[in-house]
């Protein structure tokens, strides 16, 4: 069978997006391809995935340097941009079948990288790579650049009752 690459995109402001994201990541990998997951954004704190990911020897990448504030937006524009360049050169590379940007959207979203920087993700890939962009509000040039488009959607979320977010569920 041909391997045709897929541009897969988690989106929406549901819970999920990582998560599912990174299930997809241990069944390629269990399915023997190489995978690497690009945190854009995530960096500040260690999360249960990242345990695990790394006892299965999938590599994790945590690039970013976590919440976005006013305070830290120079140093998250040049953290953003070391991790796209990054990200195009391991594309580049040939060393992986899948890669996982995670949290890319979100990157977008605050300014951080614009549409054609990650479009140009998508044109450089080996035709056989999946990439998978994670985050809400994915760019609609994205969207339509897609193969594959998931929406999670927010129905309810303990948070609002008040109820922090718990190991091992959210991190």
């Amino acid at each position: 069978m041909e391997r045709y690459g897929l541009i897969i995109v988690h989106t929406g402001d549901g819970k999920g997006k990582t998560t599912a994201a990174l299930g997809l990541a241990v069944r390629a990998f269990g399915a023997g391809l190489k995978v690497l997951i690009l945190q854009f954004i995530k960096g500040a704190r260690r999360s249960g995935e990242l345990n695990a990911l790394e006892i299965l020897g999938i590599e994790v990448r945590q690039l970013g340097l976590g919440f976005i504030t006013k305070e830290n937006f120079a140093e998250q524009k040049k953290s953003a941009r070391a991790a796209i360049e990054l990200a195009q050169k391991e594309i580049l590379s040939g060393a992986w079948d899948l890669i996982i940007l995670d949290e890319i959207n979100y990157a977008a979203k605050f300014g951080l990288l614009d549409a054609e920087e990650i479009l140009t993700l998508i044109k450089i890939r080996p035709p056989q790579m999946h990439l998978v962009f994670t985050g809400r509000n994915a760019l609609p040039e994205l969207i339509d650049a897609a193969d594959l488009v998931t929406e999670m959607k927010l129905i309810k979320h303990p948070f609002r009752r008040g109820i922090a977010a718990q190991a091992g569920i959210e991190f």
